[in-house]
Formats: structure tokens, C-alpha cells, sequence
């Protein structure tokens, strides 16, 4: 197949792809940059493209590949909007200092919480928290799994309100 021929068959099946665009972003100006993105990767990977394949179906999943490359870029960036007039791009991560002195209090806070714990709720969530499953920690503490799962629970219970205080 020609270049010409290819050229004319994209633009003759180019239309359905907007509405597909403004469907996957929810946003006319992303949808017209998914789309114009679209139809440059169709033209840069002509080459792939087989004769008698559906071009409709091709080029949809060229969208489709497009928007979730994006999407996932975006979740790793972890970029957020600052709602001030001017609309700062802030990047999380950079904007992050650890306070070694402070986690290290609240570590030994959790700890502490841990072990106020009652033995009945303690032991079940230590054994949990060092990754046994329901069912080993009913066999080795010689319990029913319900009483375990509620223990555990329990204890979570028991922990998140005093964490809650701190």
C-alpha cells in the first residue's frame, strides 16, 4: 500500500476517533491532543499497519494505548495543582523532607501501642503482622479462625484509636 493511499484511508476513518477521545479524557482540549497524537503514531508506524486489518479497530487501539501510557505517567509523577490565581505545578516529591527525629517517635509510639496491647489481642496480631495467615495462627494458637480473625481485628481496633491520639 501507497503512501497516498494510506494517507487517504486515515483521514477517511480519522472522524469516529474524536468522539472516543472526549469519552476516555472527559476534556475537549486533552481529546483533541489525544487524537492529533493518535493520527502522528498512525502515520510514524505506517509500516505495521497490514493491509485488509480493520483500520478502525487499529486505530482505536492506538488511542486507547495512548491514554493509558498517559494516565500512567501521570500517577507516577504524582504532579498536583496548587489552587492559587497563578497555578503552580508542584511536584510531590520534591517537596517532601523527612524528619528522621520524628518518625523514630512515632515508631516507638506504635510500638508502645502494641505492647499496651492485652496478650489475648497481642499475640494473634504479632503473628498476622509477621505474616502468618488466618488459618496457621488458629492452628498454632489451637483457636477457632473466627475468634483469631476477630482478635485481630480487635486489636486493630484497640491500635488505631490509640495511634489516632498521637
Amino acid at each position: 500500500m501507497g503512501k497516498m493511499e494510506f494517507n487517504n484511508m486515515l483521514l477517511s476513518n480519522s472522524e469516529f476517533l474524536k468522539p472516543f477521545a472526549i469519552n476516555l479524557t472527559k476534556d475537549s482540549e486533552a481529546a483533541k491532543d489525544l487524537y492529533q497524537e493518535t493520527l502522528f503514531k498512525a502515520l510514524a508506524n505506517q509500516e505495521k499497519y497490514s493491509v485488509g486489518t480493520n483500520i478502525k479497530a487499529w486505530l482505536f487501539t492506538i488511542m486507547r494505548n495512548i491514554f493509558i501510557n498517559d494516565y500512567r505517567r501521570k500517577t507516577k509523577q504524582q504532579t498536583i495543582f496548587d489552587k492559587t490565581p497563578n497555578e503552580y505545578l508542584l511536584n510531590h516529591n520534591q517537596a517532601f523532607v523527612a524528619n528522621a527525629a520524628e518518625s523514630s517517635l512515632r515508631i516507638k509510639e506504635i510500638n508502645q501501642a502494641i505492647h499496651d496491647l492485652p496478650e489475648i489481642f497481642k499475640t494473634p496480631f504479632m503473628l498476622y503482622f509477621d505474616g502468618f495467615k488466618y488459618h496457621e495462627i488458629a492452628h498454632v494458637l489451637n483457636e477457632p479462625l473466627g475468634t483469631i480473625k476477630s482478635r485481630i481485628h480487635f486489636a486493630r481496633k484497640l491500635l488505631k484509636e490509640q495511634i489516632s491520639r498521637f
